[in-house]
């Protein structure tokens, strides 16, 4: 810009934003007063959300300690044998130790190939496998060996995995293997899939033929008489028992029934006189019975099946010849005579005739009963053979009976029973086959085959088709891996370590909120600097809200509220204080001088924080681990609702702090309103102020315009007279 010219509101010849800019500062204390006023409301809004945040952590931490998931209730699960077998309890099993041997896992089939080109070409077709019930079936256009293996995984469905293993450099072998374990989920092959695992030696066609059984009459057994409610089959679960009401009820309604068929007094018992062995079968008439002791051989291999039909055929009911037999005289009543007000009763006649046979006093009623095949155990306890076990013809009636002997792994017997009256049974012969064969083929490279889990349970032996059993002690599922090489040894423990971490976590929780109400609440500085654990940069934090609501009562209130619940005594036994029981929190080593550091004034231990001796705790979690529970929570008057102790009252208190509508709800939500004018104060204000600053560069501008137009007046006059004067000379 050329010398001499000055343009208004544009240069600054005269200082005069400068001087706006001072007139300004004066205008804007009212401005930055409420500036500042708004950064306080906004650090006192974040200082509450920290507190609530703080304090709804530890309200978590308070209620993992007397609600239904308390720590106190975890169980923890060992086994001596943890490579053969691994335990998990839930919350509801019971303390104890049990025994279990397994004698071996549940495995799956998986069938290797022999040696195979690499560059094999699959056929194409529909390749079909199943496994257990479930089959997966895909149509192959034909195509490399690779892809195929690829294609067969995708439609696996987590029930079929196919894998290739190079043995040399252009030879692989091929595996096919069943994901799920145990007998009945056996891998089988159809269609274009047997086809090609024969064509790549995976497996050989095979025939099976039953053998028939031996038999001699010779061992046949009389039956033990029938039990009212034989054992439920191994495999299957056992009926709950009946509550208590239930069980009341049912024994009233069975002292009013009459009494079963089967248990029928003169009723002649079950007998093998008359049973026979005939070359066709075994021959059983009503009320006929006879148990055929298992051959050694086949118990042992465990893959046998016996397998024998059964035709019923009527005849006459024997109870019509018994209850023709002779039994007491139904004679008429003698009667009486009465002459002149006084009576003579005519005693009863005296009759020769002999006794009833088999002291039957009443009818027999005719019995029909189905059941007819039962298993023994080696420990004489029966089980009544399964419904899956057993198949009816429609057309003939014929009963069809299948015994696969994994099943029964303790089976010492097969009694058959006829309880009928007009009933006779004819059986075949029965036949064994190998049950591993009945697939119309054999693999030959087998790198394991579908079988059963074998554990045996405090001396009982159990057979389960997965390795993750669930069903044998309640509660417990346990996992099987391998065959222990000597008795594993189950526990079933209190989990104390959870329970003493739990503890320890509350102890922080809660020492973080305590903390953060001091610093609050409080101007010294010491405060902040006992806190060893904050870096240097969360101190710095902490100072910015050091005293913040000294003048807030409801802090120091609230945490005086948290120490006497903290340090009350809680008897939640009637017995509490005459047996020494656990009754308050330092008795298990939780205190503010927990430590014993120190027996005098202690600035630090006067704040309320919690301090832990661990070796106490240890050992009052060995010994009293369900009185520390009833400690924190428990029922005052026997509605089953936790209404008293500490976990509860910490929790009742913290919750009106915390919840929607609490205190720092209500707070926040004041300081709300107090930000919401505040912005718009500061609003108002900006909006006058920039009013002003142009009103006031608008007048100095034009007060520049004024005294340019004057200092140019001035040049004008002053260049007019020099000129005058220069051409006088």
């Amino acid at each position: 810009m050329a010398d001499g010219i000055s343009i208004p509101g544009v240069t600054d010849k005269y200082k005069t934003n400068d001087l706006v800019e001072s007139l300004m500062e004066v205008e804007r204390v009212p401005l930055k007063r409420e500036q500042a006023q708004l950064e306080t409301y906004q650090h006192q809004q974040q200082a509450w959300r920290d507190m609530n945040s703080k304090m709804s952590t530890l309200r978590e931490s308070v209620k993992t300690l007397y609600s239904f998931e308390n720590p106190f209730n975890n169980k923890l699960a060992t086994s001596s044998d943890e490579n053969a077998v691994t335990v998990e309890a839930d919350r509801n099993a019971e303390y104890g130790t049990f025994k279990l041997d397994v004698l071996q896992p549940a495995g799956a089939d998986r069938f290797l190939s022999g040696n195979i080109d690499k560059g094999l070409k699959i056929a194409p077709g529909k390749y079909t496998f199943a496994v257990g019930d479930r089959t997966i079936e895909f149509n192959w256009k034909g195509g490399k060996l690779n892809d195929f293996v690829t294609s067969l995984n995708k439609h696996g469905n987590n029930l079929i995995k196919a894998s290739l293993i190079g043995i040399s450099s252009d030879k692989k072998a091929l595996v096919f293997e069943s994901l799920k374990p145990g007998i009945k989920n056996k891998l089988i092959l159809k269609d274009q899939a047997l086809e090609l695992a024969k064509t790549i030696d995976m497996v050989s066609p095979i025939t099976v033929e039953p053998a028939a059984m031996a038999l001699s009459q010779d061992t046949f057994i009389t039956p033990a008489t029938l039990a009212p409610n034989p054992q439920a089959p191994a495999e299957e679960n056992p009926q709950a028992p009946l509550a208590e009401s239930e069980e009341a009820e049912a024994e009233g309604l069975a002292e009013e029934a009459s009494p079963s068929p089967l248990e029928q007094e003169g009723l002649p018992p079950l007998s093998k006189d008359h049973v026979a062995l005939t070359k066709n079968g075994i021959f059983i008439p009503a009320r006929g019975g006879v148990e055929i002791p298992i051959p050694e051989a086949l118990k042992t291999d465990g893959k046998q099946v016996i397998e024998f039909t059964i035709d019923a055929k009527q005849t006459q009911d024997i109870t019509v010849a018994i209850n023709n037999r002779i039994q007491h005289p139904v004679l008429p009543d003698p009667g009486f005579i009465t002459f002149k007000g006084i009576t003579v009763e005519n005693d009863q006649s005296d009759t020769t005739l002999p006794e009833a046979q088999g002291g039957i006093t009443s009818p027999l009623n005719p019995v029909e009963d189905s059941n007819y095949v039962f298993i023994k155990n080696a420990d004489g306890s029966e089980i009544q053979l399964p419904e899956d076990s057993i198949k009816i013809d429609p057309e003939t009636n014929q009963m069809k009976v299948s015994i696969r002997l994994a099943d029964f792994p303790d089976a010492q017997s097969i009694v058959l029973r006829n309880s009928n009256t007009g009933k006779e049974l004819s059986l075949s012969l029965p036949k064994t086959w190998d049950s591993s064969k009945d697939l119309g083929f054999t693999p030959n490279h087998p790198v394991s085959v579908a079988n059963d889990a074998q554990i045996k349970y405090e001396g009982i032996t159990l057979t389960r088709s997965s390795n993750d059993i669930d069903d044998v002690v309640p509660n417990v599922t346990l996992h099987i891996h391998d065959k222990t090489d000597k008795t594993a040894t189950i526990k079933i423990e209190p989990d104390k370590e959870s329970a003493k971490n739990a503890l320890i976590t509350f102890v922080g929780k809660y020492n973080q909120v305590i903390a953060e109400i001091n610093i609050l609440s409080s101007n010294k500085p010491e405060i902040i600097s006992e806190l060893d654990y904050l870096t240097k940069e969360e101190q710095e934090k902490e100072m910015e809200k050091l005293g913040m609501f000294s003048a807030d009562f409801s802090l120091t209130t609230g945490k005086s509220t948290m120490q006497r619940i903290i340090s009350a005594n809680y008897n939640y036994n009637n017995e509490a204080q005459t047996q020494d029981l656990i009754t308050m929190l330092n008795q298990i080593g939780i205190s503010t001088n927990a430590s014993g550091r120190s027996s005098g004034y202690n600035p630090a231990q006067m704040r309320g924080y919690l301090e832990v001796d661990e070796k106490k705790l240890d050992a009052q979690l060995e010994n009293h681990l369900d009185e520390i529970k009833d400690l924190f929570g428990y029922d005052t008057d026997g509605d089953l609702i936790i209404d008293n102790g500490i976990g509860y009252l910490l929790d009742k208190q913290l919750t009106s702090w915390v919840q929607s509508g609490g205190i720092i709800s209500t707070k926040t939500s004041a300081l709300d309103s107090k930000i919401k004018n505040s912005n718009k104060k500061i609003t108002n204000l900006e909006t006058k102020l920039d009013a002003k600053e142009a009103e006031l560069k608008q007048k100095y501008a034009n007060m520049e315009g004024t005294l340019n137009s004057l200092e140019s007046q001035q040049n004008t006059i002053k260049n007019f007279s020099t000129q005058n004067s220069n051409n006088k000379k």
